[in-house]
């Protein structure tokens, strides 16, 4: 299975615009991608101009949303919240089972991207964490996190447990990387790649969330180079 795990330090990094634009820019190459996201929550609390994680993933895969995110939620808590005041259950066997069979439905030159929900450690259930999904699925690993203050201990935080699960880290991405960086951002970055052991990259803020601006900013992370093991 080729394909690529989106995680984050946190939640609201920009994580579901670094997979959008990592999958805008497989398509653009001319790579079949499908796309994959556990849950989603916070569906009650739109923002104004902004599409939902699967709806967003979708329109650049040309997929349909309903089938990215298996189980969709209104209010704005972890899955395994969501799902216990839905009334319903999340089973984690079925969620690596549809993560595999979109994978399938890209085709044997294709690719699976998956959005991981918050960072590493959220449960989707009460026993089974987003890392346990990426450790199940074994999929190269990107890292979205914040250009700003704090994102040292964060992003060095996820390294550690991401590493200590066995997990194949290739890169973290700060994100929205400004045109004109401060010296906090600057030295962030220059931090991270001296102590990280990995590649840090940056993508600016995307305006527009459509497939071509999308695409445009995802070229300098060149993708493509981590589905081959």
């Amino acid at each position: 299975m080729r394909g690529i795990f989106v995680t984050a330090t946190d939640t609201e990094v920009g994580k579901t615009v670094v997979a959008a634009a990592i999958a805008a820019t497989l398509v653009q190459d001319g790579i079949p991608v499908r796309a994959f996201k556990p849950a989603v929550t916070g569906l009650e609390e739109p923002v104004a101009g902004v599409p939902a994680d699967h709806e967003l993933l979708a329109a650049v895969t040309g997929d349909v949303a309903e089938q990215v995110a298996p189980h969709r939620f209104g209010p704005a808590v972890s899955p395994h919240l969501a799902a216990a005041l839905a009334g319903t259950t999340i089973d984690p066997r079925s969620l690596a089972a549809t993560a595999r069979a979109r994978a399938q439905a890209a085709g044997p030159s294709g690719a699976l991207v998956v959005e991981g929900v918050g960072g590493l450690l959220v449960p989707i259930t009460e026993d089974f964490s987003v890392r346990d999904l990426a450790v199940e699925l074994a999929l190269p690993v990107v890292i979205a996190a914040r250009p700003g203050l704090g994102t040292i201990n964060h992003t060095l935080l996820t390294l550690a447990e991401a590493r200590r699960s066995g997990l194949d880290v290739r890169a973290v991405v700060l994100t929205p990387w400004p045109e004109s960086p401060d010296v906090i951002a600057s030295s962030n970055r220059a931090t991270l790649e001296r102590l990280a052991g990995v590649e840090v990259l940056t993508l600016p803020h995307v305006a527009t969330m459509a497939a071509e601006p999308l695409a445009s900013a995802g070229r300098a992370l060149d993708p493509a180079r981590w589905l081959d093991r």
